[in-house]
């Protein structure tokens, strides 16, 4: 098991997946762009367990890293400290907050390419289709029966098994949504993604729409739903899905 994570981005995925983290007594180390300073609030926050660092610090720390960045800020993550290590992708491809990106748009998913911006790193997708608040009140230990599960894509073996000890340590089960490559059955648009774990979604803007999920416990979903739920998946072209900020870091 990971003794310390490490985390690329601050913004509100990357909380939510330190604070279980903290919870289930692991180190963490946080990071983003602008400089440990900038994370002064949220180490704060999350404990002694936790402290600030550049991207490469983090990286080089973590026993298992989780890159929650757009697909946008793939390009600026250390390729070279991130070697041999196992990175877990939240990220969701909105062109319009990330740009057209024509790879993406031609068919590449967006973990599937940053394998290829991370040649010597072991890339699973994981985390990118719930909401943060949900991430924290929807975890539950190992065993529950109102536990709720997530979908996992890898093409490496040994870090699927990483990423799905993982969340189980952070209080998910896992289900197996196939090769990065398949990952598309969990990206924006699909049955599993985000709504789910809200349940019904009242019609508003997207600023309310953040604050109802803070104020929203969430819909259990276990795995066997979860696998239904992926195998209904249609392909959407790559952008086609409305833009939900929520999942933004």
């Amino acid at each position: 098991m990971p003794h310390t994570l490490g985390l690329l981005g601050g913004g509100m995925i990357a909380a939510s997946i330190a604070r279980l983290a903290v919870d289930a007594g692991l180190d963490v180390v946080v990071s983003n762009t602008r400089g440990p300073a900038t994370l002064a609030d949220l180490v704060a926050g999350l404990g002694g367990r936790t402290r600030a660092a550049t991207p490469e610090e983090a990286a080089l720390a973590g026993d298992l890293v989780v890159a929650a960045v757009p697909p946008s800020a793939h390009g600026r993550l250390p390729a070279v400290a991130l070697a041999g290590k196992t990175v877990l992708d939240t990220a969701n491809y909105y062109p319009e907050r990330d740009g057209r990106v024509p790879e993406l748009e031609e068919g590449t998913t967006s973990s599937a390419r940053l394998q290829s911006i991370l040649p010597g790193a072991r890339v699973v997708k994981a985390f990118n289709n719930i909401t943060p608040h949900q991430i924290r009140t929807l975890a539950r230990a190992a065993g529950a029966a109102d536990r709720s599960a997530l979908p996992v894509a890898a093409d490496d073996e040994t870090a699927r098994a990483e990423a799905v000890a993982l969340l189980d340590l952070l209080g998910f089960d896992a289900v197996d949504a196939g090769t990065l490559r398949d990952s598309w059955r969990c990206e924006p648009g699909t049955p599993v993604y985000i709504r789910p774990y809200l349940g019904g979604v009242p019609a508003m803007n997207i600023e309310d729409f953040l604050r109802w999920t803070e104020e929203t416990p969430g819909v259990v979903v276990p795995a066997e739903r979860v696998t239904a739920l992926l195998a209904e998946a249609v392909r959407l072209r790559a952008g086609e899905a409305e833009l939900p900020k929520e999942n933004a870091v």
